[in-house]
């Protein structure tokens, strides 16, 4: 994978009746997307993590089949806004909702519907006339029963925000378990346009590779550590250049990077005693990106305080946001 694919010709319809499209999977934070992105696509796209709001850019996942071919958009959570980066994220998701064909909403079977939900179910109501899936996520974390309450409950959700004709549809999924992923993702190509293939076969995702790694370093540093970090994290991969002199097959490339957080405090989380845990996350992060770049590589990780940055304009603009 490279920047370069974008540029590859598109392919051809592979028969009559192919649909392709883009679907975004919304709902609050934590409520399981990332993971079934990661499910539908067949290989990691989006970072997971047990803390909420870890997801910051948009992630687009490609699933390819023989009659049809998604392009996934995952989404920062949608969620009240106590920043001014909370504010940016909510505006990336209208964005995106405004732009996509098929909308999954994603509500988790552990968890029983609350204002949060109807606020985003209330977003996605106004939207415009584009199908709304309900997806009812996490259904390996509770027992049969508890799964039926909730379906039975999110479709009363549909009906009252959306009117008689509720949800386009319901689907109850477990990622985790693979149970229903290739089901809804039938589901979701049903409301796709007939089209031909958007992306080349084979291809993952459209995100550049520099994002990838940031990602992959981002859920690294959020391994079990405390519940202020994630809002206060921010990844810059400064560069990522081939090592001089490295014989054709044997290549190495540096991957110099920034986390930034808001306090020294934090800084002493990520760096950990004797800087024990940086190299944790170094040898986390590692693995993952040697996987997405397909080559061995030299990771150079500095940690940096940018004081109080998700309430500074400028601060934001520089870390990308």
């Amino acid at each position: 994978m490279s920047k370069s694919n974008k540029k590859l010709a598109m392919p051809a319809p592979k028969d009559d009746g192919f649909r392709a499209g883009f679907a975004v999977l919304a709902g609050r934070p934590n409520a399981g997307k990332s993971t079934l992105t990661n499910a539908l696509v067949g290989q990691k796209v989006a970072i997971t993590s047990a803390k909420p709001q870890t997801t910051r850019h948009t992630i687009r996942g490609l699933v390819h089949r023989d009659s049809y071919q998604l392009v996934l958009v995952d989404t920062p959570g949608l969620h009240r806004p106590r920043t001014l980066l909370g504010k940016r994220l909510n505006d990336l998701v209208a964005d995106t909702l405004a732009e996509v064909d098929v909308i999954g909403f994603c509500l988790p079977a552990n968890e029983k519907i609350g204002p949060g939900d109807r606020f985003i179910a209330q977003q996605l109501s106004q939207v415009g006339k584009k199908p709304v899936i309900a997806i009812v996520t996490k259904t390996d974390t509770v027992d049969r029963q508890a799964v039926t309450d909730q379906l039975i409950a999110v479709d009363r959700l549909g009906r009252e925000i959306f009117g008689e004709s509720g949800f386009a549809a319901v689907v109850p999924v477990s990622a985790v378990e693979d149970f229903q992923v290739e089901t809804l993702a039938g589901v979701i190509a049903s409301f796709m346009p007939l089209s031909p293939a958007l992306y080349p076969d084979g291809h993952l995702t459209d995100e550049p590779e520099a994002v990838m790694v940031a990602e992959l370093i981002r859920e690294a540093a959020l391994e079990g550590v405390r519940d202020e970090l994630p809002h206060s994290l921010a990844v810059v991969v400064e560069e990522i250049l081939p090592r001089e002199g490295r014989p054709e097959d044997n290549p190495l490339l540096d991957v110099r990077v920034n986390l930034y957080v808001e306090r020294p405090s934090q800084k002493a989380i990520i760096i950990g005693k004797g800087g024990a845990r940086l190299r944790d996350v170094g040898t986390t992060a590692r693995k993952g990106i040697e996987a997405l770049l397909g080559t061995k590589i030299y990771l150079d990780l500095h940690v940096k305080v940018a004081k109080d940055w998700q309430r500074d304009p400028k601060q934001l603009v520089k870390l990308g946001f």
